[in-house]
């Protein structure tokens, strides 16, 4: 039988208000639902507790930081998921637009690969290494030159905000 970890109010404030701070300086948004958000800022920290990082409150973690590392929040899938549905899996980020209350939070279906395919499961290998062209596309950022290897552009440029209007396929 597990232990059960108890989280103070003041820690669940303090890291919910850090969250909120860093998302909004990145162009990001967390979930306006007070109450749903402060529970998963709770689950991450139990999560910090138990595994030592802070592994997606809504997913089944592995416990091993090398296996766990796409669903490390914020995890390799919120972007793609914002885009698509206009919040992550979780729900903690939510879109421009859900904040508007232009779109309503649904349920996100899980994108999460199946080990062993996985992103940590594969080597990374530059494209000249394996003569081979890369796996996803690479957008630029035409404002500030961020570049970033995904399916789609980010919605928000996190060096300079820039919308992803302004991203270009770079490679």
């Amino acid at each position: 039988m597990s232990e059960e970890i108890t989280i103070s109010a003041e820690k669940i404030d303090a890291l919910h208000k850090r969250l909120d701070q860093e998302a909004e300086a990145s162009g990001y948004h967390l979930n306006p639902d007070q109450e749903f958000t402060r529970g998963l800022v709770e689950g991450l920290l139990v999560n910090e507790q138990r595994y030592g990082y802070w592994a997606c409150p809504c997913r089944l973690a592995a416990g091993e930081k090398q296996k766990d590392l796409d669903i490390i929040c914020p995890c390799d899938y919120r972007d793609p998921d914002l885009l698509d549905w206009g919040a992550c899996y979780c729900a903690l980020y939510v879109s421009e637009e859900v904040i508007q209350g232009k779109r309503e939070i649904q349920s996100i279906p899980e994108r999460r690969p199946p080990e062993g395919e996985r992103p940590q499961d594969q080597p990374a290998r530059a494209p000249e290494q394996t003569g081979e062209e890369p796996t996803l596309p690479v957008w630029r950022c035409r404002v500030c030159g961020y570049l970033c290897a995904r399916e789609k552009p980010p919605g928000v440029c996190p060096i300079c905000k820039a919308k992803k209007e302004r991203f270009e396929h770079f490679w």
